[in-house]
């Protein structure tokens, strides 16, 4: 069973590993992120967690970068889900969604003996029903979609 390794913010801003016994920067924060290691950061003085802001600040480092992945399209949508009647169903949603893409990346690779366009051929029909589904979920749990189950109008 893994343990949650515990970063402290101290008020200088630094970050401390409590695991390794050692200060470390947003860059390794971003390291145990993309190796899967389970984390929390804490403030120093007052133990609240503030994981989510320096996973954001991570997030604003690399979308500083030359290509980021939110348009100012997406980040505007984003922002008028705030607050509205369908913020807890978009954030779930949005969770699955991501969820879905990791876990079909590894089906990218082609297995032996298999033709690589036909698997990503089988993946992007998988993946508009999955989508598609989804999609219907969501609208009807925020009230918005047809609820009948045979698809017409």
């Amino acid at each position: 069973m893994s343990v949650t390794r515990i970063i402290k913010k101290y008020p200088n801003r630094r970050l401390y590993d409590t695991g390794e016994s050692r200060y470390i920067t947003l860059s390794d924060i971003r390291s145990l992120v993309l190796t899967g290691v389970e984390f929390q950061v804490q403030d120093s003085n007052t133990g609240e967690d503030l994981t989510r802001s320096i996973l954001l600040q991570i997030i604003m480092e690399e979308e500083s970068n030359d290509k980021p992945i939110f348009s100012v399209a997406v980040l505007s949508q984003l922002i008028r889900f705030y607050g509205g009647t369908v913020q807890g169903v978009f954030a779930q949603y949005l969770e699955e969604s991501l969820s879905m893409f990791a876990k079909q990346q590894s089906m990218f690779t082609p297995a032996a003996g298999q033709d690589p366009l036909q698997n990503v051929s089988k993946l992007a029909q998988q993946n508009m029903k999955m989508w598609s589904d989804m999609q219907k979920a969501f609208l009807q749990s925020a009230g918005l979609g047809d609820r009948d189950d045979k698809g017409g109008k």
